[in-house]
């Protein structure tokens, strides 16, 4: 061992034992800060299928490859990284011999191969991120999904990574050159061709082994003093999130049904619930459970979910990403070690003279559309916090928009949002020609037509409620309603957050429900749809239930109902948040539309892309009163594709569709529910 040989060695071993000590305190201080959370233990099952999942999302880069570039770029420099940890371990053997190697695989020609590709693709990835991150800025992109985060951490990991993968390069071209690089020039073409250009040189093997070493232990230093650096530490809590995430079996974790109000880590019991010692809501950060505060812990920065919230996009005060950001940062700052008084002293919410952590206006902007979590890489539950900070302000504090409040109060005392007469629910099977069934006159059916408060008492909704039972009538499905005996399903009182008046109306329908023996439903609102099928079974309520997109496409695809007479004009599908990104509908209501009219001209944004209508998270009460209008916005998506006819799945949308056509493009467009012009297509003369 030669002179610079010691003096590397040295240097390498005193940088890493403090690396090493640095890193272990701060993964230390990480989990006794999830640990503060509340219990779940809701996430501890179907531990085999956790693993696949995790697997598939991580190694696999199932929902990072659906961005293709930046997936497959993305993917190459996460395998390089993980490559970087053999190839930094080799390093310690170089700063001590100029002819060092990994023990038994070192010498391989077979790792050779793979080490020289790994490296050459990982910085051919590095550098596509990097221009796509400066492609992006906010100075040259006015809705940058990357407005917010933190530039220095992410240039700094993107040329930490940079520049150790040049290290490994430069330490094989010098070995080239000493002519003690063990691969032949197949194996490691780019080396040998470095060796030919670099100078012999036994000590420049040792120095820039060192290099890479002080600059990979420069990155654990870096990032054990800052245990909020999202955009390294993921790289790490990922796999644990994913793991730990809500529901392992679906793409998009916390999306479909709610979670129940939890305290203590058991759903909360309003009959035996005392305000005084169980959890409403949540009110500190600390009351979020272990995986909400994982979930903080893991957020990348990349503003996959600000780019699709609707919020953000139309210059509301909410991102994803900010939200979570805030919470992470008062969580680490309240929670962590060190003096957290002042940190304690800030309310979670409150406007900017409270000096709240989170803004009033950001927590009621959320519609709840799930585009955050449908597009977060490592399924952060964006919606479930919201909803659960939603609930203390609701629950205990009496704190939401006004306007909200005379919905509650309809919900109370008529048992539907619109506050209309209940005993007029049946008013719209009046004309139709054929007579309704009704539950209670005691004969057979197969399904039960959920109507729901918008298809019984909105004028436009109306019209589907119609179509829907005229569709049914002629194609001989044997159904029935519950008529007067239905109320609300409770979807905008649990979304705004008064789970107490959710569960009451839940409870009374479970309970009408199960009476009447009803075992297949069909629903054409989605928020009804969603609530009966993935939240009353929290309530004893287990149904199998569909869309009416979802039958009436099965009894079109049978041919029990054909269309004759295509519409003119061109068609596009304007997909509902809660039928599509919460529940994965697609393709049926397309099929229905490709029968009826051919094809459809689809919107740049569609399927689990779609842009809400503005209308979920009970925001069809609220005004929208900061930034563009969200139904404006999608309407000139929907128009920009020339269709006549703006198809919807949602009587939520159709309203905030034809508001927004009708102030804007009055005349350009029609909207209509699938189900309306499938009838048309099969009767043109109604």
């Amino acid at each position: 061992m030669g002179s610079v040989q010691v003096v590397t060695t040295v240097i390498a071993g005193l940088v890493t034992v403090a690396a090493v000590l640095l890193a272990v305190r701060a993964v230390w201080r990480m989990v006794a800060v999830v640990r503060r959370g509340q219990p779940d233990p809701t996430r501890f099952d179907r531990k085999g299928l956790r693993l696949r999942t995790m697997l598939a999302e991580t190694l696999g880069h199932t929902r990072m490859l659906r961005w293709t570039l930046v997936g497959a770029a993305h993917w190459f420099v996460m395998v390089a990284f993980l490559a970087l940890t053999t190839l930094v371990l080799e390093a310690y053997f170089e700063v001590v011999s100029p002819t060092g190697e990994l023990p038994w695989v070192g010498h391989w020609s077979a790792f050779g191969l793979a080490s020289e590709w790994i490296g050459l693709l990982g910085l051919a990835g590095i550098a596509v991120l990097m221009v796509i991150r400066l492609l992006n800025l906010p100075t040259r992109r006015r809705w940058s999904r990357f407005a917010g985060s933190t530039f220095w951490q992410a240039y700094y990991v993107e040329y930490t990574i940079l520049v150790v993968l040049i290290c490994g390069f430069l330490i094989r071209g010098f070995k080239a050159a000493n002519g003690d690089l063990p691969f032949p020039t197949w194996a490691a073409p780019v080396s040998h061709g470095l060796g030919s250009v670099l100078p012999a040189s036994a000590a420049a093997v040792s120095v820039a082994a060192l290099l890479k070493i002080l600059v990979s232990m420069a990155w654990l230093i870096t990032i054990a003093l800052n245990v909020t650096m999202g955009v390294a530490w993921h790289r790490f809590t990922a796999f644990p999130n994913i793991f730990f995430k809500r529901d392992p079996g679906r793409a998009g974790s916390g999306l479909g049904g709610l979670r129940p109000m939890m305290s203590g880590g058991q759903p909360l019991d309003f009959e035996k619930a005392d305000p005084e010692s169980d959890q409403f809501g949540v009110a500190t950060v600390e009351q979020f459970t272990w995986k909400g505060l994982l979930d903080f812990t893991t957020c990348t920065e990349c503003g996959r979910c600000q780019s699709q919230c609707p919020a953000w996009n139309t210059g509301k005060p909410l991102s994803p990403k900010l939200l979570v950001l805030s919470l992470r940062d008062h969580a680490y700052a309240k929670l962590g070690p060190g003096d957290g008084q002042a940190e304690a002293q800030l309310p979670l919410i409150g406007d900017a003279d409270a000096q709240g952590v989170i803004d009033p206006d950001v927590l009621w902007s959320c519609t709840t559309c799930g585009a955050c979590v449908e597009q977060c890489p490592v399924d952060i539950e964006h919606v479930d916090h919201i909803v659960d900070m939603r609930r203390y302000q609701v629950l205990i504090e009496s704190s939401f928009p006004p306007e909200a409040g005379v919905m509650l109060r309809n919900l109370e005392s008529k048992g539907n949002p619109w506050g209309a007469p209940p005993a007029s629910r049946e008013d719209w099977t009046k004309g139709l020609g054929f007579e309704v069934p009704r539950v209670t006159d005691g004969g057979e059916f197969e399904y039960l037509f959920w109507v729901g408060c918008a298809g019984a008492f909105d004028d436009r909704a109306r019209k589907t409620t119609r179509a829907v039972a005229t569709l049914l009538h002629e194609a001989g499905v044997s159904f029935a309603i519950l008529g007067n005996g239905e109320t609300c399903t409770g979807d905008p009182a649990r979304r705004i957050g008064n789970e107490f008046l959710f569960q009451m109306l839940a409870q009374q329908n479970v309970e009408t429900l199960n009476e009447a023996g009803v075992t297949k439903i069909v629903a054409t609102c989605p928020h009804c749809f969603n609530t009966l099928a993935n939240e009353y079974g929290q309530l004893g309520g287990d149904f199998q239930v569909l869309h009416h997109t979802q039958l009436l496409a099965d009894l079109v695809a049978t041919g029990r109902l054909t269309p004759v007479e295509p519409i003119d004009g061109g068609v596009t599908y304007h997909d509902p948040c809660y039928l599509g990104r919460h529940n994965r509908v697609f393709t049926p209501p397309r099929e229905v539309l490709g029968a009826a009219a051919g094809a459809i001209s689809e919107m740049p944004r569609n399927s689990e892309r779609s842009f809400c209508c503005g209308a979920g998270g009970a925001r069809m009460w609220m005004e929208e009163r900061i930034g563009k209008r969200i139904n404006t916005e999608r309407v000139q998506e929907a128009l920009s594709t020339g269709a006549h006819t703006v198809a919807v799945g949602c009587p939520f949308c159709m309203t905030m569709l034809s508001d927004g056509v009708n102030s804007i493009a009055a005349g350009q467009a029609e909207v209509v529910d699938v189900a309306s012009v499938l009838l048309n297509t099969i009767k043109p003369s109604r």
